[in-house]
């Protein structure tokens, strides 16, 4: 009879523990990146009653009889399915779909992970989760370039941030010249070009046709000087440019004269043109060069790259978000905040870029929702509730058993 009352207890406090995993998670089920845990029970260590016995050759074999000590928590394990998406407009929320964790510095620098992507703006600019912890990543370069083999560090958007203007070093035509028009016809482009310095200079390409499957382009600026004189380009009978040769078809780079912060040689690239019969499809395709800008806001690619969008139509990268993918996330250890450390059974963060090692991609403007199921929750209630009550009458029978015993003495 004591036996069962204690295998009673033990019941008790299984089930109490589920109704606890329960409790917590239908208290999270509108937790940003929430995953919800599941009590898996096991049996205790059984009393042997009466051991078994072999066959032999007048009789045979016996089976163990044995009485169960009651039931303990094996293990309280996460389901890391993805939850449901959450569209949300905001720029600085970011959802993972698929594997993996965003990377975060939390205090004293100590480095966690979380599924959470709710982050915002501190006054430094750094992108951080809502208690503070920073997002990490790898910042760009000057140029916009990204090591993702370097460590990781603090990312930041540096809203306001002045880009220094860039002058214009190359331009190009695309597009068909219509081989049956008579010499001499003409063709004009505009385009605008920046100095040094960064001031517009806006200039036009004209072509003209002097001769069989020949034609003289020129630059000439919006008041009136010559940039580029007119410089000879030959097709040949099937249309296909062959003057000036090479792969992108070049001309001489020129420097423009009379124009003191001009002093970057533009080179022109004819790689596009051709000479069929047919309407006229020349075009200029925006020469590279930028004015002075300041970053006014960005967005996020699936890779992680957050892409910087400046007043002068520059779009150049500022970082890239960095995610973690872990062999064994079930062995991480929850840190609070929604966010997890590593543990002694997880493995070793495999840092690196979204898409690829088993880490997922990533969207902007919506946030991952808890994947708590609450018609489950409640059907786990029900049986913890169950099992708790029917654990409270094998105590309760147990007790009338002993005072039955008791008043055997009246």
């Amino acid at each position: 009879m004591l036996r069962s009352m204690f295998s009673a207890i033990s019941g008790l406090r299984a089930h109490q523990t589920k109704m606890d995993v329960t409790g917590n998670n239908i208290a999270n089920v509108n937790t940003v990146g929430f995953k919800s845990s599941n009590t898996v029970f096991q049996d205790t260590l059984s009393q042997v009653v009466r051991a078994g016995g072999q066959p032999a050759a007048d009789r045979g074999g016996t089976n163990p009889a044995q009485i169960g000590l009651g039931v303990k928590l094996a293990g309280i394990t996460t389901n890391w399915t993805n939850g449901a998406a959450q569209s949300t407009g905001r720029s600085t929320d970011f959802m993972i779909e698929g594997d993996g964790f965003f990377v975060v510095e939390g205090a004293g620098g100590q480095q966690l992970f979380t599924r959470a992507g709710s982050f915002d703006f501190d006054a430094n600019g750094q992108l951080v989760t809502p208690d503070g912890s920073v997002l990490q990543g790898w910042v760009a370069g000057p140029d916009g370039t990204v090591n993702s083999n370097g460590p990781v560090e603090s990312l930041r958007v540096p809203y306001g941030q002045i880009v220094n203007p860039t002058a214009t070093t190359a331009g190009s035509m695309v597009g068909n010249l219509p081989s049956d028009v008579a010499d001499g016809t003409a063709f004009q482009l505009g385009a605008d070009m920046y100095d040094s310095q960064g001031v517009l200079q806006k200039v036009a390409y004209n072509v003209v046709k002097t001769g069989a499957n020949t034609w003289d382009v020129s630059v000439v600026h919006a008041d009136g000087t010559t940039l580029m004189a007119p410089t000879g380009i030959v097709f040949d009978a099937t249309g296909e440019l062959t003057t000036p040769a090479g792969p992108d078809h070049e001309l001489a780079p020129f420097t423009p004269v009379g124009y003191p912060s001009w002093t970057n040689p533009v080179t022109m690239s004819l790689a596009g043109l051709s000479q069929f019969g047919g309407a006229n499809t020349l075009a200029a395709p925006k020469p590279d060069g930028y004015p002075l800008g300041s970053l006014q806001s960005f967005s996020l690619g699936n890779d992680g790259t957050i892409m910087g969008v400046y007043s002068n139509g520059l779009r150049q990268p500022l970082g890239q978000l960095a995610l973690a993918a872990f062999d064994n996330p079930s062995g991480l250890e929850k840190a609070g905040n929604s966010s997890f450390r590593v543990g002694v059974n997880s493995g070793l963060a495999n840092i690196g870029l979204a898409g690829l090692g088993g880490r997922g991609e990533l969207s902007s403007g919506a946030l991952e929702m808890s994947n708590v199921d609450l018609s489950e929750e409640f059907t786990g209630l029900i049986v913890a509730q169950r099992g708790f009550q029917a654990n409270s009458r094998v105590i309760t029978a147990s007790d009338e058993l002993l005072q039955d015993l008791v008043n055997l003495k009246r």
